[in-house]
């Protein structure tokens, strides 16, 4: 929101510098977010005063040029060679000194200097209109009738002072500031200023009425307040120079004297008016109405509308829309050229009710940005007399009736009590009752009664005015105080404490999803996009639907009828485009949801985190050979998700996967959490994938609802770590998960890691039989380890691996 600096002080006085009033509005919370200075010409004129020239004579060496001297007002008249044919003697005249910048009406700016002309020193410039921009004149030096005295600045002369323009962060609670007045308003009480309203005592309404334009609010609640002005003898045309620079100080580009009052009046009061064209309201009625789902209309953007019932629409008697009320007026009805009858509408409508309009139409006026907040609904016949005192200024415009003014259940104000103590306890620091008298007395918040109770001195009873449309609670009133009185007044004490510790909430599930992101793209894996719909016959057995599809009923494609209840099959799509394009070796991962219906038809829809590997996992180079993507890659990629998410060490069994040949299955707390293993050949020839995909499906439910984040430190150890291998044979059905379960269970303090570095199964083993060999890291952090000590770890280990998985130990 812009705010004219030179504007507001025609509401409210003031000498404060620009800078200033900006700081005290950014600490009350109208966030100045930056300060323009804007001039009525360009360069403002600066170094050009009003002189007198003293002499007058032909220069020696030229016979079109005078050689003059000016009396500037410094004491030190000027020696300057004019080329204007009207320069003589005693003339009032504008000077541009020695250094000033003037930007012409055509042609480049340029600086006067200190020069000779045809050898005669010239030490300024004697200006015509056009040489500093005033306008397009170049017949002769401007000859001025003045009595200021020489030396004053031309900007003063022809009233060109510059303004400032505060852009203003207006957050959607106050509403209440959507205007210069409103702004006003806040300085009222941050200067202890006073403000006023524009005059409106020279308004009046003819003895003898024309027929005037009726009006019926048909819907009270979306419209508690309709207001209407009849002028006629209304000369459309374009608006004088002091309106349009006003709408130019605040972005607005001016479009003709009476949509220019309406767009003034607004950006002043904070009250959206608008223009009919009387002789289009057809009937001489205005009905304030819902839209009807049938009837369009075309709007001042030239497009063809259709309101429905949940739309306010002002129509005419036969109920035609002539405009979407609060957001948009219709081209029939507008203000053109040839208009001399105009009907001005000034109204209160309920916020939501113009939010949903303006949302669903896809329209955002300035007539809306404030409707959709709240406006003052005693504003309402302000904004008209003020709009109609203006017109009738620029536009020649006559009252040609009373005002219409429907308004059948007045808004009252709200109702607040204010707890003296509480002030103190929210905004931390005393507040003495005469300031908060003062602040409140201020913002015309009104106390009704200061002892509601009796024998209660502390509690007040307040009234809020409308046009404080959030002011409606004792918090909100203890905010209004503490805005004035000041933020930066309340002191912060060394012994400040909160009254509940916070309790710290879970992890953003953005900021984990990203940071698991971040890992598998920094392992090479690129993250994919697919679609949420599929083709139902994936799933579908034969002559056999699957029931727990969820199927869409009005689908487009057949390909496209189902939504995914997995992730699989839309990333082996893309798997297959890729290797229809020679791009073989892919590692993928994408966060995406799947969905399901269970028995009772409820519809249920998961997170998963899935990953692919498909072709070499790493590309040839002169060190090493390329290697084709292998279980353990996948492996490793899961157990790298798990451990950034704390979940290290996670337990696993083989699993009988839909779509998986063979599989395993990790589990944390004993819920499974990840499965993963190589598609199903029947799956990869359904889609047409030429080449084995290994694929991974993660529970991103289960896994982002136990992840804790956690920052565990610990000493760096003093003392060294040891490592010891076995060699164990064991039956084929055993997985090595289950040996390190049991090496865990069985050295709980010393035992660090376990791992294997090798596996063999063959004729030497027997049949049925594999060995692992394993790698046993032991640490104390108290001392170093005795070879006594290891032993021991050791020879358990060994006798809990023969116990519990019939285990032989190779020598």
């Amino acid at each position: 929101m812009r705010i004219s600096l030179d504007w507001l002080k025609t509401l409210i006085p003031t000498d404060k510098p620009a800078a200033e009033i900006g700081a005290l509005l950014t600490g009350s919370g109208l966030e100045v977010e930056s300060l323009e200075e804007l001039e009525s010409i360009p360069g403002g004129l600066r170094g050009v005063v009003l002189g007198t020239v003293l002499t007058c004579e032909a220069h020696p060496d030229a016979d079109k040029l005078s050689l003059t001297t000016v009396d500037v007002g410094d004491g030190t008249p000027r020696q300057i060679v004019c080329g204007a044919p009207n320069v003589a003697a005693g003339q009032r005249v504008v000077v541009a000194l020695e250094g000033a910048m003037l930007y012409p009406a055509q042609g480049e700016p340029f600086k006067i200097k200190k020069s000779k002309i045809r050898g005669a020193a010239s030490e300024g410039m004697i200006c015509a209109e056009d040489e500093i921009g005033l306008g397009q004149s170049h017949a002769g030096i401007m000859v001025l009738e003045t009595e200021l005295p020489n030396g004053t600045p031309a900007a003063d002369y022809f009233g060109l002072g510059s303004d400032t323009v505060y852009e203003i962060g207006l957050t959607p609670n106050r509403a209440d500031a959507a205007s210069h007045y409103g702004v006003a308003r806040e300085l009222r009480a941050l200067l202890r200023q006073p403000c006023h309203l524009p005059d409106v005592s020279g308004f009046a309404t003819p003895a003898s009425a024309a027929a005037n334009i009726g009006v019926t609010i048909e819907d009270t609640e979306a419209c508690p307040r309709y207001a209407g002005l009849l002028l006629e003898n209304v000369q459309v045309g374009a608006s004088p120079e002091w309106l349009q620079r006003r709408l130019r100080s605040i972005g607005l580009s001016p479009i003709n004297n009476v949509v220019d009052v309406t767009n003034f009046v607004l950006h002043e009061l904070g009250q959206p008016l608008h223009a009919f064209d009387a002789g289009q309201i057809t009937g001489g009625r205005i009905r304030v109405k819902r839209g009807d789902g049938f009837l369009q209309f075309q709007t001042l953007d030239d497009a063809v509308r259709t309101p429905n019932s949940n739309d306010l629409i002002i129509a005419d008697a036969d109920g035609y829309p002539m405009a979407l009320a609060g957001v948009f007026g219709g081209k029939m009805s507008g203000v053109k050229d040839g208009t001399t009858r105009v009907f001005l509408e000034s109204a209160y409508f309920n916020p939501s009710v113009v939010r949903r309009t303006s949302q669903t139409h896809q329209l955002k006026t300035d007539a809306s940005f404030r409707f959709e907040r709240g406006t003052d609904p005693n504003m309402v016949l302000v904004a008209l007399q003020r709009a109609a005192l203006l017109l009738q200024e620029v536009a020649g415009a006559t009252v040609a009736a009373p005002i219409v003014d429907e308004y059948p259940a007045p808004v009252l104000p709200a109702t607040v009590r204010l707890r003296l103590p509480r002030v103190e306890r929210l905004v931390g620091q005393y507040i003495a009752p005469e300031r908060i008298r003062q602040i409140l007395t201020d913002l015309e918040i009104e106390i009704t009664d200061e002892n509601p109770d009796a024998g209660d001195q502390d509690t007040w009873t307040l009234t809020v005015p409308p046009h404080k449309v959030d002011v409606t609670r004792e918090a909100d009133i203890i905010e209004e105080i503490l805005r004035i009185y000041g933020y930066n007044n309340v002191a912060l004490r060394p012994n400040n404490s909160a009254s509940f510790l916070a309790r710290f909430p879970n992890p953003d599930p953005e900021v984990t999803r990203v940071k698991i992101a971040s890992l598998l793209s920094g392992q090479g894996f690129s993250e994919i996009l697919t679609n949420s719909l599929t083709n139902s016959q994936y799933f579908d057995k034969e002559g056999e639907a699957d029931n727990s599809l969820v199927r869409i009923l009005n689908y487009n494609s057949v390909e496209l009828n189902a939504m995914r209840p997995t992730l699989l099959h839309s990333g082996l799509e893309i798997i297959r485009h890729n290797l229809n394009r020679r791009q073989r070796d892919l590692k993928l991962y994408e966060f995406g949801k799947a969905y399901a219906q269970n028995e009772g038809g409820k519809y249920q829809e998961k997170n998963k985190l899935v990953i692919y590997l498909t072709g070499n996992a790493a590309g040839e180079t002169w060190q090493q050979k390329s290697e084709k993507a292998a279980f353990h890659d996948l492996a490793g990629a899961v157990q790298q998700v798990l451990a950034a998410l704390g979940f290290g060490g996670a337990a696993s069994h083989p699993v009988q996967h839909a779509y998986l040949a063979g599989g395993l299955a990790l589990l944390v707390h004993n819920q499974p959490v990840a499965q993963f293993g190589a598609v199903a050949a029947s799956v990869l020839k359904r889609l047409d994938v030429t080449q084995p995909v290994w694929y991974a499906e993660l529970d991103w439910d289960a896994l982002s609802k136990k992840y804790k984040p956690t920052l565990t430190a610990r000493e760096l150890p003093k003392f060294p770590e040891v490592r010891r291998d076995l060699s164990v044979v064991v039956d084929s059905s055993v997985t090595f998960d289950q040996l390190r379960q049991i090496a865990q269970r069985t050295e709980k303090k010393l035992l660090q890691s376990v791992n294997v570095f090798d596996v063999y199964a063959g004729e030497n083993l027997g049949a049925g039989k594999k060995s692992y060999s394993v790698s046993f890291t032991l640490q104390d952090f108290s001392q170093t380890l005795s070879e006594q000590a290891i032993d021991q770890v050791m020879q358990r280990l060994i006798g809990q691996f023969e116990k519990q998985a019939g285990a032989l130990i190779r020598k």
